[in-house]
């Protein structure tokens, strides 16, 4: 029998390990990341996914592709967090059609379902569309998945989504009213660290759909004149401004705070 006690010589060691190839493999990562993000091609439209934001001035810099403040873009943590969220898209909806859900998620020429508005500057695209399946709801139904991290996730099944995270409350309904969905949608949210599924039923809200719509019209046409939208802060000092927590939610810091401050308008 083997002596295990201290001081045997038997005793197990712990393996000798580089403590620096995870730093190095996940700078590496990173770098990709980033040069990855820096090569796409910007946005020349309005998007679903960030008109419903609070200011309207940060959402016209936005459609307006304008540069980034220096040293403003996104970390390589907030890449990874929107590939976590892109991945989870495929997994949800392999789950959905494991459990007998007859889901759409983009057409035969393998493109994502979505619309086109005001000659192309105002777009969005559904991550599908539910045609039939075992539970009784009704269908057709719009299809919207997140994916979140534990406290926003825990907020989201205690209050609902429309409640805690307008922006998507308002990309649902404008996709339920200009694809022509107007049951209640179904939205998931997977818990990036448990990946428990989060589901709510959400109802067409027509106000708010045109409410956005609305603002899409006004970004557009203030673009076209040259007129720059105004804040939705008084101070840059805001939370809106420097990010953090408010009542209506967690807000990112903004990409041109000194774009936006160092205007007279």
């Amino acid at each position: 029998m083997l002596d295990l006690n201290h001081g045997s010589g038997f005793q197990y060691q712990q393996p000798d390990r580089d403590s620096g190839i995870t730093m190095a493999v996940n700078a590496a990562i990173d770098t990709a990341l980033v040069v990855r993000n820096r090569a796409q091609i910007p946005r020349r439209y309005v998007s679903t996914s960030g008109i419903g934001r609070d200011c309207l001035r940060q959402i016209q810099y936005d459609f307006l592709a304008l540069p980034k403040d220096e040293g403003r873009d996104f970390e390589p943590a907030t890449l990874r967090i929107f590939e976590a969220g892109h991945r989870s898209e495929d997994v949800v909806a392999a789950w959905l059609r494991v459990a007998g859900f007859d889901l759409r998620t983009e057409r035969r020429d393998g493109r994502q379902f979505g619309f086109s508005a005001l000659g192309g500057r105002f777009k969005g695209h559904i991550d599908g569309c539910l045609v039939a399946g075992p539970v009784a709801m009704d269908y057709p139904a719009l299809w919207e998945n997140k994916a979140l991290g534990a406290a926003s996730w825990k907020e989201v099944v205690k209050k609902g989504v429309v409640l805690t995270k307008p922006v998507y409350a308002a990309q649902v309904a404008l996709y339920q009213a200009y694809m022509d969905l107007p049951a209640p949608a179904l939205f998931t949210a997977m818990n990036r660290d448990t990946w428990e599924i989060h589901c709510e039923l959400v109802p067409l809200d027509a106000a708010l759909a045109q409410t956005m719509s609305d603002r899409a019209v006004q970004v557009v046409q203030a673009s076209d004149t040259e007129e720059l939208l105004p804040r939705a802060a008084a101070e840059r000092s805001s939370v809106l401004c420097r990010g953090g927590r408010t009542a209506g939610g967690w807000h990112s810091p903004c990409a041109w705070q000194d774009r936006c401050w160092g205007t007279c308008r």
